[in-house]
Formats: structure tokens, sequence, C-alpha cells
């Protein structure tokens, strides 16, 4: 027996788990997903990723939103049943099952819903603390990155690129501005005040960035949104990277530049500390 895994009102062996060859996802990459982390068993920031899921669905004009109530007693219940204390679950929802063609199905057709655990050391691992190293290459991604859809071919190209060329990561750049990382938002600290790329349809707003921007303000840093080009980011006092894996997790150097010392900077194990302090307490 292997995880216990959900697929459409069902909870299957993941072995047993079967979806048709017809659906959408594998078709089109017609399917959106959220991630959320678990810590002790419960569930970090699950609403504000389940609002994101409705904003997605609803741009990509799907024909109903899931209720949210379903959905929190589905995760809890793989929770349960794979004794997960530290992970996440990956939650994906596509169009469904149609003939493939290129306009969207009746809207009657019934949307694919899965999701499973992944075992995962959130809070202690070597990039937490150490630092991670990323390169920088071009963003040629499509023009809605805002939505939180499973095309993520070029982001996989991309940091399949900067671990063959011995980094751990890669930060896009479009227009001479880095936009953000493979799966995370991007950050630096320039003179006690932490920098991140304003929301647009060009990045995901990651619902770990939008809980980092509250904790930098309690910790009296001021935040200041705007685009940022590389030399600016090989130059700051601190990097790093934030997302629902990766929580806040430092960037000790971008290319062939050090970051500060070539440690993690002292205001990013902070924020760090905070954010795991808050989503801990927040934590259903």
């Amino acid at each position: 027996m292997g995880r216990t895994v959900y697929l459409n009102g069902e909870y299957l062996d993941e072995a047993q788990a079967k979806v048709s060859i017809f659906d959408r996802a594998l078709l089109f990459s017609d399917a959106l997903y959220e991630v959320t982390s678990v810590l002790d068993g419960k569930l970090i920031d699950f609403k504000n990723h389940m609002k994101r899921l409705d904003r997605s669905m609803t741009e990509l004009n799907y024909p109903k939103l899931l209720d949210h109530k379903d959905l929190e007693l589905f995760h809890r219940g793989l929770v349960k049943k794979n004794n997960l204390k530290e992970g996440v679950i990956y939650l994906q929802v596509s169009r469904g099952v149609a003939e493939r063609s290129f306009d969207f199905p009746d809207k009657k057709t019934e949307l694919t819903v899965s999701a499973f655990t992944q075992v995962k050391d959130l809070l202690k691992n070597d990039a937490a603390l150490k630092g991670i190293q990323v390169m920088t290459t071009d963003d040629m991604r499509w023009g809605r990155c805002d939505i939180k859809t499973v095309q993520l071919l070029y982001p996989s190209f991309a940091k399949s690129s900067a671990v063959e060329k011995g980094f751990d990561d890669a930060w896009m750049v479009r227009n001479g501005f880095i936009t953000e990382g493979t799966s995370n938002n991007a950050w630096i600290i320039r003179k006690g005040t932490v920098i991140t790329r304003q929301f647009d349809n060009l990045i995901l707003r990651g619902i770990t960035r939008e809980a980092v921007i509250e904790c930098a303000k309690e910790l009296n840093y001021k935040v200041d949104f705007k685009n940022f080009t590389i030399n600016e980011a090989q130059s700051a006092d601190e990097a790093f990277v934030t997302s629902a894996t990766t929580f806040v997790t430092p960037v000790i150097k971008i290319n062939q530049s050090t970051i500060g010392d070539g440690k993690p900077g002292k205001f990013t194990k902070l924020l760090r500390e905070k954010y795991i302090e808050k989503a801990k307490k927040i934590a259903i």
C-alpha cells in the first residue's frame, strides 16, 4: 500500500488512482493547483490558498467554484490517513474530461479534483540553514503568470538548467528586471528596505509573500514594491525567496556575485522565524 490520495470524492491507494487520457489537464495543461504546507499535522494559510484557487478558476472561466468546506474536509482527511506531520498537500483541479478540442467543453462537464501528500522537511533543511545560490535566465513564460496553472514546463526547464550549472534555482528576468523564481517570489534587502516586485500579471501573488509582507512591517522594516535589476540584486545587503514550501529561504549568491558575506542575512533569519511563528499560530 502506498499513499492514500484523493480523486473526485474518493480516497484511494495511489496505485488505484486513475485519470482519463482525455482529461484536459493532460491534453492542454488546462488545470490549476495549490500547495498547502502542513506543520504539526495542521494546514498553513489554507483559507488564503483556497481564495487564490477561486481567483484562478474565475480568471480561466471555469464553470463553477469548489466548496471550501469540502476542500478542507478532504485535506484534513489526507493528513489523517497518511499520518502527515510535516510536508505539503498538492491540490489540482482540471476542467475535466472531454473530447479533444481547443474550445472549452460544455459547462456541465465535471471538474477533475485530485490531491496527494508529500513528506518534506520544511522547518529544518540545508537551504534554510546555509542559503541557496541562484542564476538568472530569460523569463519566457506566457503573459498570465498571476494564474496558478500547471503550465510549468518552462520553470521546470529553467530550474533544471540551473541545477546542471551548479545552482539551486533560477531567477527569471524580463525587460531587464527580475520577475520571480521558478517556484517562488524573489526579494532583496537594501539599506533597511525590503524590496519585491509589484504584483502584476507577470508574477504569482504568493500566499507566503503576502504573509511575509506583514511580518516585515511588524519587524519595523519598510516594504517597497518595485522592479529591481540583476545588478541591484547582486549588490543587495540580503536576498531571499518565499513560497509555501520554502517559507523564507536566504539567497547567498546570484550568478557569480556573493550576497553580503555569503551567509544567510540577519534580517532574513528574523523574518523566517517570525513567519513560522505566525504560521503555526493560525494553522488549522
